[in-house]
């Protein structure tokens, strides 16, 4: 197995969604490829952090200063690129 076919397995893997033979490969794959241990170990950890997690809501003050920051950065791109608009 290649890792491109592992990264493209990665979020059925994680949701325990292959079956039986394809999740044996891919068990394989992890044994020996560090780079794809990592991408899924990180990954796992990560979702597993944010899983519970609940919405931060956002100070007033900082999500106007955000909005209009957003909005100031769209009107700067609309002006220097007039065709992707």
């Amino acid at each position: 197995m290649k890792c491109s076919e592992f990264l493209n397995e990665l979020t059925n893997y994680l949701d325990g969604a292959l079956d039986a033979r394809t999740k044996s490969e891919l068990d394989d794959h992890l044994a020996w490829c560090h780079n794809c241990y990592v991408v899924c170990d990180t990954t796992r950890k990560t979702i597993e952090i944010y899983r519970d997690s609940e919405l931060y809501e956002l100070p007033d003050d900082l999500r106007v200063r955000l909005r209009s920051a957003i909005m100031s950065k769209c009107a700067e791109h609309k002006k220097s690129n007039p065709s992707t608009t």
